[in-house]
């Protein structure tokens, strides 16, 4: 631990015997993080202004979209017409997502993008 963690961790453990952390709201209960990790760091404070606007990025879209097909999935009868639509729809939605985090790999380094760029004939990534 650095010397900042050793601090806050003593002021912590200081209000906490001090008794300023009782009856906080919602003590006892787990905290409601934002699953942000998928996110860049550069794009998270941008995203979080869009989330609080109502919009979701695309993968947090499309992962709650796989959360209701899975559930539609589970509670379907096996072998109905329900089930097949539901699988469908989670072999699709897996498919885009796999294909939009592939598309920010790619992104993220453009050494690597521009070697597959021209591997594949197209042209390479000019930085500005």
């Amino acid at each position: 631990m650095d010397l900042l963690d050793r601090l806050a961790e003593q002021h912590i453990q200081q209000a906490i015997e001090d008794g300023a952390l009782d009856n906080l709201p919602g003590q006892g209960r787990p905290l409601q993080l934002d699953d942000n990790r998928q996110v860049p760091e550069s794009l998270r404070a941008g995203y979080r202004l869009l989330k609080n606007a109502g919009f979701l990025p695309p993968e947090i879209a499309l992962r709650r979209d796989i959360e209701s097909a899975e559930t539609l999935l589970r509670h379907a009868e096996p072998e109905s017409e329900t089930a097949r639509q539901a699988d469908r729809r989670l072999q699709w939605l897996e498919l885009r997502l796999a294909e939009s985090l592939q598309a920010r790999q790619l992104s993220l380094d453009p050494r690597y993008a521009d070697r597959v760029r021209q591997r594949l004939g197209g042209r390479q990534h000019k930085p500005d």
